[in-house]
């Protein structure tokens, strides 16, 4: 590559990095020139979907609610691996048909794993059920 060359390649990247620290100024500038300046009763309270708040914004949520995220991040994780595998079932052959056997396989596994672990029962009374009571020896 000559010096030419280059130095037209790095002045293209410093008129693109000009650009993007122009328009993210440009942007958070606007707002404070055509933004209004009423100050009102209500200005500094949160309002959101047409609905003034009621109480505290700090909410317990339970386990069972993280316990969700985590199964729809996994199976959405799958939900990516397969549609690949589907896309270019024709190019992976029977190797890739044996890889995705197995890659379902041991997701199907580690379901029935937690299934019987009891953790995908929601409620309180399956766990109580589930729990037997102890026996002391006397």
């Amino acid at each position: 590559m000559s010096p030419v060359d280059a130095m037209a390649h790095n002045w293209s990247f410093a008129i693109f990095i000009f650009g993007i620290v122009f328009i993210c100024a440009f942007m958070l500038a606007i707002p404070v020139w055509l933004g209004g300046r009423a100050k009102g009763r209500a200005t500094n309270e949160p309002f959101e979907s047409g609905i003034v708040p009621a109480g505290g914004a700090r909410l317990r949520f339970s386990a069972k609610f993280y316990l969700i995220a985590m199964f729809f991040v996994i199976f959405d994780i799958e939900a990516l691996f397969l549609y690949a595998w589907a896309v270019s079932v024709r190019e992976s052959g029977w190797a890739g048909l044996i890889e995705v056997s197995i890659f379902i396989f041991v997701l199907l596994a580690g379901l029935v794993y937690i299934w019987k672990l009891g953790a995908l029962d929601w409620t309180a009374e399956a766990r109580r059920r589930k729990a037997k009571p102890s026996k002391q020896l006397s």
